[in-house]
């Protein structure tokens, strides 16, 4: 694999203050620049921006995966297990709402992985996810 340059994602919201409770306080992300129409978040070394979009968020559809109904759009980041379980557990006493609650998905298959989705304060799908190895995320 080659090294991992940081990506950039810009995304709808309605309410920066619940952005930057949810993204700052809930999910520990660093915040960087912002504006009043705007912030920057430091999402586990990526930069993602809410920018201020009343109505624009939380339209989506779903997937089957695994047997579960996947959200789309979604993003998210790929963790080490030890930080998703702190995450997973952070969440769930915060009274986070899952879409999809913390799981084993592919078990016992080379894409075997840790994961969870939930929606952020304006609508918007995460999931955060760990592999059980790796070196598979991208295995077939």
């Amino acid at each position: 694999m080659t090294a991992l340059h940081p990506f950039h994602l810009a995304f709808p919201v309605d309410d920066l203050a619940a952005a930057r409770r949810f993204y700052g306080t809930l999910l520990g992300c660093p915040e960087g620049r912002s504006s009043d129409r705007w912030i920057d978040f430091d999402f586990f070394g990526h930069q993602i921006v809410a920018h201020l979009a009343p109505g624009r968020a939380g339209r989506e559809a779903h997937n089957p995966v695994d047997g579960e109904h996947v959200p789309v759009p979604h993003f998210g980041i790929v963790l080490p297990i030890a930080e998703w379980e702190k995450i997973a557990e952070r969440l769930q006493e915060a009274g986070i709402d899952f879409i999809i609650p913390p799981a084993i998905r592919f078990a016992d298959q080379p894409g075997e992985q840790a994961t969870m989705f939930f929606l952020d304060p304006a609508g918007n799908a995460l999931e955060i996810k760990a592999m059980r190895d790796p070196a598979n995320l991208f295995a077939k």
